[in-house]
């Protein structure tokens, strides 16, 4: 049976990369320094994990921590770094710009999702701080990216299960409205049934520190999901 579901995993080292190969994962969002949420790795990096991991690689583009309001030096290095992903043989973008009224900054983020093609664009959780997360949804929609990582606004996709079933329920076939933020195998399989999900996000923070020894323990946590998710697949 092939799976309907799909379930992408963020890690920012090669090894807790081929870790989530390994225990089944789909995908594989690429960052770094995910203490502070993610920020853009540098492309030998990109390079050295597209050599080792063989699952479509999403690469991160975020300038900096912090908010997600960008002067224009940022933005034409967020410009570089999507072509720098590109080069690196990368199969999507995970990006997220807003304005300073908590909107989603429609034009600039059609202007990266126009330079990154052919490969698609995930609008990250820059979406949770919007100040309207339908009108948000709208926004992103129009400005062509192809999913949106989101928690429903709450602090985990568990607690947002409520609106992210109707974000979905908005987004129709238009967009994948992906949950993410606090997913596990120990719920994850309510967030699937609260929320009608097809796509599924989790960087399992909570299992772990990135220490060497922990790999084996992470890629047994991110296959307790993968089979989770076959399970209601």
């Amino acid at each position: 049976m092939i799976r309907k579901c799909l379930l992408e995993i963020s890690v920012e080292t090669l090894e807790a990369a081929m870790a989530a190969e390994r225990g089944g994962a789909d995908r594989i969002e690429l960052c770094g320094n995910l203490s502070v949420g993610g920020v853009t790795p540098d492309a030998e990096f990109l390079r050295a994990v597209r050599a080792q991991v063989h699952i479509p690689i999403f690469s991160m583009v975020r300038a900096r921590p912090g908010d997600f309001v960008y002067s224009s030096a940022e933005f034409s290095g967020m410009r570089r770094s999507i072509a720098d992903a590109k080069e690196s043989g990368m199969d999507g973008i995970v990006l997220g710009v807003l304005t300073k009224d908590h909107r989603v900054d429609v034009e600039r983020t059609r202007e990266l999702v126009e330079f990154a093609k052919p490969l698609p664009v995930t609008f990250h959780r820059a979406f949770d701080e919007a100040a309207d997360l339908h009108q948000a949804l709208e926004d992103v929609i129009e400005t062509g990216a192809k999913r949106i990582l989101t928690s429903g606004g709450a602090k985990s996709a568990l607690e947002g299960a409520a609106v992210l079933a109707e974000l979905i329920e908005a987004a129709g076939e238009r967009i994948v409205v992906m949950p993410g933020a606090g997913i596990s195998a120990t719920n994850i399989e309510q967030v699937a049934q609260r929320t009608k999900a097809r796509e599924f996000h989790s960087g399992l923070s909570t299992v772990l520190a990135y220490s060497s020894s922990e790999y084996k323990k992470f890629e047994e946590e991110v296959r307790k999901l993968s089979e989770a998710i076959g399970r209601f697949a």
